[in-house]
This record gives C-alpha cells, sequence and structure tokens, in this order.
C-alpha cells in the first residue's frame, strides 16, 4: 500500500491518493481540481473518493475525479453538508457541483480498490465527520493508516465552532480514536503524525 499526499496551493486540504497494486487508487478528500492531474501523472486512475466532511476546502476536486469516473463516498448524514452547506460561499470559495454515490456508516467495513476501509463516525467538527482507517486487504505487509480529515491534527484539533460542530463530541470522537492503539495519523491540514504521539503532546487532549 502507498499514501500519496498531495499540499494544496493556497488554501485548502490534504489531499491523499491511497493505491494497493499502484493502478487503481481512492483518494482521501479531494480537495482541489488539481487532484486528477496528480494522479495521472502519478499513473493513477482513481475509482473511488472518500471524504471526511463537508466542507469547502476539502471538497473543490470532487468534481473532476467524479467526471473521471470515481464514485464518491462520504458518512451518511453529511451529505447535505458537503452538497448544499459547504461553507464556499461564506468563506469566498467555489466547488464546482457534484454528487454522492454511496454512503458509510460507523464502523462499516469495505473493500475499495484491493484496500480495506473502515468509516469510524468522529463527529465534532461537522455533525457527521469521518475519520478512515485504510490498510492492505490481504493483510500483508505494512498495517493500516488513519485519515482523520479535520479531527485531528498534529499538536492541534479541528474547530468547533462552524455549523453542527461540538466541542463535547469532538472529545468523544478523539477518545475513539486513541481507543485504536498506536497508527500512523494523515490529518486534513498540516504534518502527518502518530496517535501515540498526539496523545503525549497534544495539549487539547486533557486524558
Amino acid at each position: 500500500m502507498q499514501v500519496y499526499p498531495i499540499y494544496p496551493v493556497g488554501f485548502a486540504a490534504n489531499t491523499y491518493l491511497v493505491t494497493a497494486d499502484g493502478v487503481n487508487a481512492l483518494a482521501v478528500d479531494p480537495a482541489q481540481p488539481r487532484a486528477l492531474g496528480e494522479a495521472r501523472r502519478l499513473g493513477l486512475a482513481v475509482r473511488f473518493v472518500l471524504l471526511t466532511h463537508g466542507h469547502f476546502d476539502h471538497i473543490g476536486g470532487v468534481s473532476a475525479l467524479q467526471e473521471a469516473g470515481a464514485r464518491v463516498g462520504i458518512l451518511r448524514g453529511e451529505e447535505d453538508l458537503a452538497l448544499h452547506h459547504n461553507l464556499a460561499e461564506e468563506f469566498g470559495g467555489a466547488v464546482p457541483p457534484f454528487a454522492i454515490d454511496f454512503t458509510l456508516t460507523d464502523g462499516e467495513e469495505t473493500e475499495l480498490c484491493g484496500l480495506s476501509v473502515r468509516a469510524i463516525a468522529t463527529a465534532g467538527h461537522t455533525g457527521h465527520s469521518a475519520s478512515y482507517l485504510i490498510g492492505p486487504s490481504s493483510g500483508k505487509g505494512e498495517g493500516p493508516v488513519l485519515f482523520t480529515g479535520d479531527t485531528l491534527f498534529r499538536g492541534s484539533v479541528g474547530r468547533c465552532d462552524l455549523p453542527t460542530g461540538s466541542e463535547e463530541e469532538l472529545q468523544r470522537s478523539l477518545k475513539k480514536l486513541f481507543a485504536l492503539g498506536d497508527l500512523p495519523v494523515y490529518a486534513g491540514h498540516g504534518e502527518s503524525t502518530t496517535l501515540s504521539y498526539e496523545k503525549k503532546h497534544n495539549r487539547y487532549v486533557s486524558w
């Protein structure tokens, strides 16, 4: 399994391309349309898109990938925010229209592009934010990694003062993530980290 980060130009989230075979990939939070070109440069065909939540800075590249054939998934309950209330207008951004092809529920496991995917409901930043635990479906090689969107960052956490956000829910979600043990963490913004590092050093973790 290989993870390719695509860091934003200007204000947007990190995008991640994940592939098991070096040919087919899923994209986590394609923030900008250039994600399609970056995937092609790497020789990857993006078959699926997974969204951690529906804010505009995480979804600006979804339309381009969907037009190229990718199917788009999100945690059930977050669809309306992504499609209609994604804050693009409020923050002066723009999101080309796209559709949601499928939804996942908390704890649901599926296989996409030869990868094992588990959706984890991590409300707090938004009401139906998700994190994704992704690893090789064969169980061989390196273990799974965690994509946390705007729930957990290196040294910080996502803000809770936007519509559908909740600090209490965020703390519950963090406890759920830390109960997974030590995993590599690919965050929606900033550097990657690990759960063990954040448990020791993140000032927003007080338990």
